[in-house]
């Protein structure tokens, strides 16, 4: 069996930079992330293959298997076999009698007429699935707390600050900072890796919230929804769907953080300073909780926007 693969390569290169005017071209390397097929095998037949960095291999079957509604708790994880191979990535899952027996019946609902419609409707419904409800959760956070959320997750991220080329997904704790993070070259992979790690050490998801490098898509609000995350703090910004969905999940969505600013898109009564700042029919405009995502016609979204001046 090869030696477990790297995360990071050297790599040469030519660089071309322009220095007063002239071009110059020099010969020097660079770090690079490594990226391979990772494959989710469950009791001996593959599910899925991704493409991932090679790292925290059962944090990432354990999150993918949550995300995946393949299991709902641990327990149905009986055991979790990583087999390295030279073209890549073998995680050997073996699920406990009543979730296997619940893929098994899946499988079996996948693999209907080819060419009906069906497979395309149920997989679009899968899709659009409804979210899970994060409403009940009562953590709060100050603007103060938003910033050092995205701060401290930019000073854990080794793998980033060698390459530059992958993402990470960090979970915040007011009081006690980022309490677990992982990297991985997708955006979803990182937050995949990140819920097997809450899961792994029984963090529950209403203490704290999730912070993602990345934009946001319906992906990643499903996933921190399943994470149990009353908030989700991005560096970049929403689509229109993943406004509404992280609405139907009574989520608060924060975007765009850049220093002491930010966008609050939904659910702006957990960053209480906000709504104190704001009139109050601008907070009624925000779309309706538990709300149909799929359904709404919305395409603008009104914010909650901070800006300090200092």
């Amino acid at each position: 069996m090869p030696e477990q693969r790297p995360t990071r390569l050297i790599v040469p290169r030519i660089t071309r930079r322009v220095k007063g005017g002239n071009e110059v071209y020099e010969t020097d390397s660079r770090m690079v992330p490594e990226e391979t097929p990772v494959a989710f095998s469950y009791n001996g037949t593959t599910h899925a293959v991704m493409m991932a960095s090679p790292a925290d291999m059962e944090d990432f079957a354990v999150g993918f298997s949550l995300s995946e509604g393949i299991v709902s708790k641990l327990a149905e994880i009986d055991e979790i076999a990583v087999e390295e191979h030279d073209e890549g990535i073998d995680v050997q899952i073996v699920l406990a009698g009543e979730a296997g027996q619940g893929l098994t019946d899946r499988r079996r609902r996948m693999a209907g007429p080819v060419g009906c419609g069906l497979c395309g409707i149920e997989s679009i419904e899968q899709a659009l699935k409804p979210v899970a409800s994060v409403a009940r959760a009562k953590l709060k956070l100050t603007p103060d707390e938003i910033a050092e959320a995205v701060k401290l997750l930019s000073q854990v991220q080794p793998l980033h600050s060698d390459t530059g080329a992958v993402h990470a997904a960090g979970f915040y704790v007011p009081g006690k900072g980022i309490v677990a993070a992982r990297e991985d070259v997708g955006r979803h992979n990182a937050l995949d890796k990140l819920a097997g790690t809450l899961c792994r050490a029984g963090i529950a998801g209403k203490t704290g919230a999730v912070v993602i490098t990345s934009r946001v898509s319906i992906e990643m609000v499903q996933k921190a929804a399943i994470i149990g995350a009353p908030v989700l703090i991005a560096v970049s910004a929403p689509t229109a769907l993943a406004i509404r969905t992280a609405q139907a999940a009574g989520m608060t969505l924060v975007a765009l953080v850049r220093g002491d600013e930010f966008d609050v898109f939904t659910c702006p009564e957990r960053v209480p300073s906000a709504v104190e700042q704001v009139k109050t029919k601008a907070i009624d405009a925000m779309p309706n909780a538990n709300a149909d995502p799929a359904a709404s016609t919305l395409v603008q979204s009104p914010t909650v926007r901070l800006v300090q001046y200092g």
